[in-house]
This record gives C-alpha cells, sequence and structure tokens, in this order.
C-alpha cells in the first residue's frame, strides 16, 4: 500500500504544479524567507531492520525535515560550505537554501537551524522568474565560488560567495552541445575534480538523461586549462541521474534515481573511476547501494560528501518532496568504510 500511495504521489507532482512555492515575478531585490525546520530522527534506513551495513556503506543517521514555511522544499542540489555543518542547497523553485546542520557526539545528523531560503539571483542581483529560468538542479562548491546548473535553459551561472551572500559574476552554457538534453533533463549533476586526481580543478557534469548515439547519458568535463570534452555513462536500467559528487581520491559518485507505477521510487549510488573519464570514453562503475521503497527514501535528488575527522568519506542525500502532500523532505547519510562491492565493470573508450 505505501508503494502505490508514495507512486500515486509522485506522479501527481510530475503533472501538478503547486502555486504556493513558484517563483515570484522578478523584483529588485531577492526575497528572504526565513524558516524554522522540525526534524524527526531516522534510525533506521531499511524499515522494521537493524541493519546498519549496505555493502561498502554504513548508514549514518538521517532525518525527516518540516518547515514554517511553503516554500521550504524542492531541494535539488547539495553541497557544504563550512566543513560537515554549513549546508547548501539549491530548490527546482528558484531558491537557495543555507542552514546549519546540528550533530551530535556521534556526528549523526539531529536538526537544522538558520535555514533561510533566498531567491536565487541573476545580472544585477534580479531573482530570475518563470520556471524556465528558476529551474536550479545542481550547486558546487569551490573556495569562494558557487556553481550552479540550470535545466530548461541549459546554463551554469557562477557566483562569488561574500558577507552579503551569493553575487551573481556570470553564467554560461555547458561546454558541451545541448541538442540531446530536452528541456527537463539538463545536467543534473555538477561537481569540482578533487586536488591531486586526474580530474584536479575540473568542472565535471552528467545530465539526466541526455543520450548519445549509443544511449549512453552525456557527460562532460571542462579543465582547469585547456578544452572541454565530452565523455559517457553506461545507461544501466531505468535510471536517471539526479546528482554528482566527488571522492576525496577524485572517483566520481552518481545518485541515481528509478521510477515505476508497479514499484514506487528507488535509488541508486555508483562510483566511477575518475581514470577512466576521459575524451569520448563511456564509463561505467560499481554500485554502492541500490534502495527501493522498503527503505527510507523519497524522490532522492541531492548529494554531496564529506570527510569525517577518521578520514572516512560521508555521503549526505536530500530528496526533493515536489511539495507533494504525500511526500516527504529527507536527509539521509552513510559512511563509505570499505571495498564490500564487486569490481567496477571495464571503461571503454
Amino acid at each position: 500500500m505505501r508503494k502505490a500511495f508514495l507512486a500515486l504521489a509522485f506522479v501527481a507532482a510530475l503533472i501538478v504544479v503547486p502555486p504556493l512555492p513558484a517563483a515570484p515575478v522578478a523584483s529588485a531585490s531577492a526575497k528572504i524567507h526565513r524558516m524554522d525546520v522540525v526534524t524527526r530522527p531516522i534510525a533506521r534506513f531499511r524499515i522494521s531492520s537493524d541493519q546498519t551495513r549496505f555493502g561498502a556503506l554504513v548508514f549514518a543517521g538521517g532525518l525527516e525535515m518540516h518547515a514554517t514555511s511553503d516554500h521550504f522544499g524542492a531541494l535539488s542540489g547539495l553541497a557544504f560550505t563550512e566543513g560537515q555543518t554549513g549546508l547548501a542547497a539549491v530548490a527546482d523553485t528558484g531558491f537557495w537554501l543555507t542552514a546549519t546542520l546540528q550533530r551530535d557526539e556521534a556526528n549523526r545528523p539531529i536538526g537544522l537551524t538558520g535555514v533561510t531560503m533566498t531567491e536565487i539571483t541573476g545580472p544585477g542581483g534580479v531573482p530570475f522568474a518563470g520556471k524556465w529560468l528558476t529551474d536550479a538542479e545542481a550547486i558546487a562548491v569551490d573556495g569562494e565560488t558557487v556553481l550552479v546548473s540550470f535545466e530548461r535553459e541549459h546554463r551554469i551561472a557562477r557566483y562569488a560567495r561574500g558577507d552579503d551572500g551569493l553575487q551573481w559574476r556570470e553564467e554560461m552554457p555547458p561546454p558541451v552541445p545541448t541538442d540531446r538534453l530536452g528541456h527537463n533533463s539538463g545536467f543534473e549533476g555538477i561537481a569540482i575534480g578533487a586536488p591531486g586526481s586526474a580530474l584536479a580543478g575540473a568542472l565535471i557534469g552528467v545530465s539526466e538523461n541526455g543520450l548519445d548515439g549509443s544511449a549512453d547519458i552525456i557527460g562532460f568535463v571542462q579543465p582547469a586549462t585547456g578544452p572541454a570534452f565530452r565523455f559517457a555513462v553506461r545507461r544501466r536500467g531505468a535510471y536517471r541521474v539526479t546528482d554528482l559528487a566527488i571522492l576525496p581520491g577524485g572517483d566520481l559518485v552518481l545518485l541515481e534515481r528509478r521510477f515505476a507505477l508497479h514499484t514506487g521510487l528507488a535509488m541508486r549510488l555508483r562510483r566511477i573511476d575518475d581514470d577512466a573519464v576521459t575524451s569520448d570514453a563511456t564509463v561505467d562503475g560499481e554500485v554502492l547501494l541500490e534502495a527501493d521503497m522498503d527503505h527510507q527514501i523519497d524522490n532522492m535528488e541531492g548529494l554531496a560528501i564529506t570527510t569525517d575527522p577518521d578520514g572516512v568519506p560521508r555521503l549526505t542525500i536530500v530528496s526533493d518532496d515536489n511539495h507533494a502532500l504525500l511526500q516527504r523532505n529527507l536527509l539521509i547519510e552513510f559512511r563509505l568504510v570499505g571495498p564490500a562491492v564487486s569490481p567496477p565493470p571495464a571503461a571503454d573508450g
């Protein structure tokens, strides 16, 4: 019954656009919404099970989040700006979210404070208006620079972090052709290559479901210096990419979502060897996790990776509730503790 109920909610969210959280008409300055967020801890990832180990991952806690503002939700991209507590996100309704993620002595998430949602702005600090321009899907932080990927009007905007918040600097089209992306299937994941890795300093992007001539998922790399190039991620099953993050050693982790009426939602995490990401290569990787509606998931869309004090990578994932009554705003975390997964398939060029 739960699967059918949530499947119906997800379909309804795709059809009906709720009026309240939609981006308002552009005004001279961005509207700021401060709100309280009430959270409920998620103690078990697998429903009615005490299982904590999932292959190479260990479940490290989670939250179900409810806010006093109708604007809260629709989170589509996630990053951290300060350690493991300074949380930043974008919503596909045209808002930034900033907050402090509170943690207990075991580093489990226990709450959100200082939650603010602010309209995403363009040139002159004027907010973008209309779904065509406000559909933010991914965020990447590179020092004092913040990058945001938009779909429908496919582009990447660059912002500078400062005392007065984020200041628009420029926007550019993705560095590869977008004719195969479709309006609602843009670059859902962007990230900056890890220092010392094969893709160090590069801007990396992977589309939701833009397919090349071999029906694989289109991605790009814009190196810190030199020309951009295209690569592809092997399409496996009915999953679509919803975000991308980078492990400390440089490997890519893809967050993917699958939806079917008879099974509901599912999520998958796939690890890609960064050394395999070269011009015109088609890459694949090991599945770190696959979870269905027997687990505490919803429409999982945002992924960020930080490093715990003991050096273990921590994956933080948030859901996009589509502002739908029957969907939830979730934050779940895992520690990538070991290689208890099968070897990745070989990449081909």
